[in-house]
């Protein structure tokens, strides 16, 4: 495998490791992923809810809590670091803040267009912080739209793209008619996107790496997806049934029991398709029961929270935390494939043996 660039960042192994919120990828899990070579990212969403007071004050507990996991992570390696966080979430700038404070090296931005990220967080210091900021989108086409708005308002553009495809875990950036359809490919998607940067890496004199999200599970998978142009992949689903994973253990142990079939698409209260492991919590809500609870704080800007059948970051919290009778478990379309618990330096070994085990198969053939 060769290493990844991010503008002047240097990733030994191309394997980004997915943010996975609430409170299942922390600074174990990504500390644990940067010692191996790739980038661990904690995930921002609804982090605060790992803090014993967040109801309080979420929003506080939300900064304080994704500053101590940051200075956590960063105690136990010297590897590459990210922060996932959601422009749909309410407190988005004040996590960015925190995160370039914190010198995080990238904050991977999805759920939206990030088109006004270099204003607000202010051109001056975008051109000298640490931090990089990579868009995570859905299409070439929204690739096309970031890069020549940072282009035109900017003169710059971001230094790698995250497309995640329809076999990806959680909230997904697809209508449910299209994930239905199937009618949907990664391969399509990273073709698109790597035309749409090529005006703009001639233009800046630069490599944009565009980087593979979802249904990606192998050394396999990897070495398929780099045919279509991807320099990276990133992995949620595979790191979860690790050791060092910050879910509890029935969270785990609920990707080990699930069958192909159990995993489905529900209606997220956000309003967005999700992908789910079926279980007891899940029939109920697709009965139309209700789940009764205080919205503490409005953390996503598209709930209407008065109205919502449950809430999404109070379910999956509770699923974090092992109580699988009360959540659910976001997953992505392989989360199947898992059959034990292991460390995340044997997943990095099985992902570099498949991968070289593939381009050897395709040398000799």
């Amino acid at each position: 495998m060769k290493g990844l660039h991010i503008g002047d960042l240097f990733v030994k192994v191309p394997v980004i490791q997915g943010g996975m919120g609430v409170g299942i990828s922390l600074y174990g899990l990504a500390s644990a992923v940067a010692n191996q070579g790739g980038v661990g990212v904690i995930s921002a969403v609804g982090i605060g809810m790992t803090e014993p007071d967040y109801l309080k004050n979420l929003q506080k507990a939300n900064l304080t809590a994704l500053r101590k996991q940051i200075q956590k992570a960063r105690s136990l390696t010297d590897g590459v670091l990210g922060v996932n966080i959601m422009l749909a979430v309410t407190d988005c700038d004040e996590l960015i803040r925190v995160s370039i404070e914190e010198e995080i090296d990238i904050i991977f931005i999805g759920a939206g267009l990030p088109l006004k990220i270099p204003a607000q967080i202010g051109l001056d210091k975008m051109k000298t912080m640490k931090t990089k900021i990579v868009p995570k989108l859905s299409s070439g086409k929204a690739v096309a739209l970031v890069a020549r708005y940072w282009d035109a308002k900017y003169n710059m553009v971001p230094p790698a793209f995250v497309i995640e495809g329809p076999k990806a875990g959680g909230h997904l950036g697809f209508s449910p008619e299209d994930l239905k359809a199937e009618n949907i490919q990664l391969e399509d998607l990273i073709e698109e996107a790597v035309e749409a940067v090529k005006p703009y890496e001639e233009k800046y004199g630069i490599e944009i790496p565009i980087i593979a999200a979802g249904g990606i599970y192998d050394g396999h998978d990897m070495r398929e997806i780099f045919k279509s142009g991807a320099k990276a992949v990133k992995m949620g689903t595979r790191f979860v049934t690790t050791y060092e994973c910050d879910a509890d253990i029935e969270f785990k142990n609920s990707y080990l029991a699930c069958e192909k079939d159990d995993i489905e698409i529900v209606v997220s209260p956000v309003g967005m398709p999700g992908r789910v492991i079926r279980n007891k919590f899940v029939d109920e809500i697709k009965a139309g029961e209700q789940k009764p609870y205080k919205c503490s704080w409005r953390c996503i800007k598209t709930c209407d929270y008065k109205k919502v059948q449950y809430c999404i970051a109070r379910v999956l919290f509770n699923a974090a935390d092992g109580k699988m009778d009360q959540g659910f478990s976001f997953a992505g379309s392989n989360a199947y494939k898992a059959d034990r618990i292991q460390s995340v330096k044997e997943v990095f070994d099985e992902l570099k043996y498949e991968f070289e085990a593939k381009e050897l198969e395709a040398a000799t053939v």
